[in-house]
Formats: structure tokens, C-alpha cells, sequence
């Protein structure tokens, strides 16, 4: 990746238009159903294979630099592309275009689900999608794992090291709650030792542990709020999923912004909705201060993509190369995969229904059995649950 003339914007004499780079990415963030492959393949069609406008290199080390970042991976990937072509204007409108259509759909749907006296059939498809979250969280932890698997090693030392590392993702995930962030810093952090790295752990992973235990300060109210949503933007390694276990302590035990079972409908909202996955910040943020909350709570959790891009985009390519970063990542990476499947276990203790235990076994075969896609999933068991309600079932 170049960084011609110092912004990393495109050369040429016909740089594309801020109002083309607006209409292309708001349309990817509308159709963008599916999480980061989707919204990855949908960058790669228009920008490399339609357009022209990046080269498929150039986006292949777009996509292999964003994923070592912390936070939502192919919400930075979509800026990082608009900062290729425009610099950091095209960055801003890019990624705001990208984020906001489902920002908006989701707030809306979190005014229809979070309200004080819902529909009976709201409550029933919220308990019945409920009911399968668990099982996409074990599903998509499953997804990560070859790539993982791979990366650590071929030494039986090596793939030992990677079940420990998933196994305290997993405990702390279950267990540890808030200070989750703790675990996966050691992970890293000790891959890092143990490889025999000399040189001293990057300033940027030093700097996070002030704030992933900094709890005790945190007041609640949009104190606590900017906690969370800055631990979901800036501290979730691995993006996607793994926001789950990061807020769901702080949301319903710590804070008591919601019940457990808005929570999960707060989960399956992220899953429905096109636009990146982290946005579910913004259904806590609505539980906290309705739209004024969701905003606060989105603005906080993205705000680190765009600074992460803008600051440091032009030095992307020493991150690929720097090997104590890629230690880092490769244990933590590890950990992050247990938590997203340890965090089946708060999750399915949140159900209030035993019909909600027969849901999850029906989305596990669904899921793993006959391999069917997560979206589909959560709209049978919501359409069970919108049945049994109606049936006069209680939800």
C-alpha cells in the first residue's frame, strides 16, 4: 500500500466524487446483511472488480491489516477504503455512510422492542430469536477456528498453547465478566513472551489496561455507558461476536441497563440488521437514554475505527510486519474465540422459558446439522415464538 501524496488518497486527475463514495457505501451499508463476509465481499465487488478504484492487492492488505486491528474489522475496512480513494474526507463520509442505515433501523427497532408494554407478539418473537442466539454464538467461534488453528503452529507446544488460550476465553467469558478484556490481554501477551520477542510489548497494547480496569471509576448513568461502548470499539479483538461477552456483564450484572432476556433481543437485533454487528451498542445506549443514548453509544464504540484509520492507516503496512504484534494476535486471537463460544453460557442462562431450551437444540441442528444460515435461524425460532404467544403461551 503506498501513501502517495501524504493521504493516502488515490492519485489521478479524477479523484472519485464524495457524493459517489456517500451513494455507493450507504448502499452497502442497507443491503449489508450477513456480518464482515457479506459487507467484505460487497467492498471487493464495488471497489476492486466493478469500479476499478483500488487494486486487488491493495484490498487484500486493506482486509488482512483491518482484521489485526481491535474493533469492528469490515467497519474499518469500509473506511479504510473511502481513505484510499478520497483521503480523510472520503474517509468520514464513507464510514458514516456505511454505519448509519443500520444505526437507524436499529434504533428504530430497539423503540418497538424495548418499550415499556411491547405487543404480545413483539415479546414472542424477541423470546423465540432469543432462544438461538446462544447457538450463533457457538457458530460463529467455529467459524474462526481453522484460520486460528493454523496460525499458532504445527508443534504440539504450539496447538497445547492454543486450547489453553481458548479455554481462558472461555472461563472468562463465562465468569470473569467485565475484566474479559484482562484475559484476552494476557493471552496475547504471553504468546508474546513466550516466542522470545526482545523487544517491549507495543505502547498501544500497554496503554489498554488503564482502561479495561477502570470500572471502579465508572459512576454509571453515560459515564458507565461510554465504558462499555469504548471497550466494544476499541478493545474487542476479533470483532463481531465477540462484543457479546464484552457488554452483556457490564449491560445486565454490572450496570443493570437491561434483563437478560433484552439483552438477547438486543444480540438478535444486531444479527438482523444490515451495517456492522458492533451497532448492537446502540440498543444498550437506547436502554440507557432512548435515541439520545443510542447515538452517545454508537458514536463512542466507532469513533476508535475512523481514529485507528486516520492516524494510522499511512503506517498499516509496518503493523502487518511487526512480528510481536502478530504474537499478540495469534494468542489472543485464541482467547477471543473461546469467549465468543463461552458466551453460549451467560447467554442461554438468560432465558426465562424452559421452551426457550428446546429453541436453542432446534437452532444448533439448524445451524450445525443441516447447515443453514444464522439470519434464517433466528427468524424461525422468532416466528415459534410469535406462535406460542399468540397461543397464549407465556413469554
Amino acid at each position: 500500500m503506498n501513501d502517495e501524496g501524504g493521504e493516502g488518497a488515490r492519485p489521478g486527475p479524477s479523484p472519485v466524487a464524495l457524493s459517489t463514495i456517500c451513494r455507493e457505501w450507504t448502499r452497502i451499508g442497507c443491503i449489508g446483511f450477513g456480518g464482515p463476509p457479506t459487507h467484505i465481499a460487497l467492498l471487493r465487488r464495488t471497489c476492486v472488480e466493478q469500479r476499478h478504484w483500488l487494486e486487488p492487492q491493495e484490498f487484500e492488505d486493506g482486509v488482512a491489516t483491518t482484521n489485526l486491528l481491535p474493533g469492528p474489522s469490515s467497519t474499518q475496512l469500509a473506511i479504510f477504503c473511502a481513505w484510499r480513494l478520497r483521503g480523510p474526507v472520503g474517509a468520514v463520509v464513507g464510514g458514516l455512510s456505511f454505519i448509519v442505515p443500520g444505526l437507524i433501523l436499529i434504533l428504530a427497532l430497539s423503540a418497538v422492542f424495548l418499550s415499556s408494554h411491547p405487543p404480545t407478539w413483539i415479546v414472542g418473537a424477541a423470546a423465540g430469536a432469543g432462544a438461538a442466539v446462544p447457538a450463533i454464538a457457538v457458530k460463529a467461534a467455529s467459524g474462526f477456528v481453522p484460520p486460528s488453528w493454523t496460525r499458532i503452529g504445527a508443534r504440539r507446544s504450539q496447538k497445547v498453547r492454543w486450547i489453553l488460550y481458548a479455554l481462558v476465553g472461555v472461563a472468562s467469558a463465562a465468569a470473569a465478566g467485565s475484566y474479559l478484556v484482562l484475559a484476552l490481554l494476557a493471552c496475547g501477551l504471553v504468546e508474546m513472551i513466550v516466542r522470545r520477542q526482545r523487544q517491549r510489548p507495543p505502547q498501544s497494547l500497554r496503554s489498554l489496561a488503564p482502561f479495561a480496569v477502570s470500572h471502579a471509576v465508572a459512576v454509571g448513568g453515560f459515564g458507565a455507558l461510554a465504558l462499555v461502548a469504548f471497550k466494544v470499539g476499541a478493545l474487542s479483538y476479533g470483532g463481531g461476536f465477540v462484543i457479546v461477552p464484552l457488554m452483556q456483564h457490564d449491560a445486565v450484572t454490572t450496570y443493570h441497563f437491561m434483563t437478560g432476556q433484552q439483552f438477547l433481543s438486543a444480540v438478535v437485533l444486531g444479527q438482523v440488521t444490515p451495517g456492522p454487528v458492533v451497532q448492537t451498542v446502540a440498543v444498550v445506549g437506547y436502554a440507557v437514554g432512548g435515541i439520545g443514548g443510542g447515538l452517545f453509544a454508537a458514536l463512542v464504540a466507532f469513533l476508535p475505527s475512523f481514529v485507528f484509520v486516520l492516524v494510522g492507516g499511512r503506517h498499516f503496512d509496518r503493523v502487518r510486519a511487526n512480528t510481536s504484534i502478530q504474537s499478540f494476535l495469534t494468542g489472543a486471537g485464541a482467547a477471543v474465540i473461546g469467549a465468543i463460544a463461552g458466551s453460549a453460557i451467560p447467554l442461554g442462562l438468560s432465558f426465562g422459558h424452559l421452551w426457550q431450551i428446546a429453541g436453542l437444540g432446534a437452532a444448533l441442528f439448524w445451524l450445525f446439522v443441516i447447515r443453514r444460515g444464522v439470519v434464517s435461524a433466528l427468524l424461525l425460532t422468532g416466528i415459534v415464538g410469535v406462535v406460542l404467544a399468540v397461543s397464549g403461551v407465556s413469554v
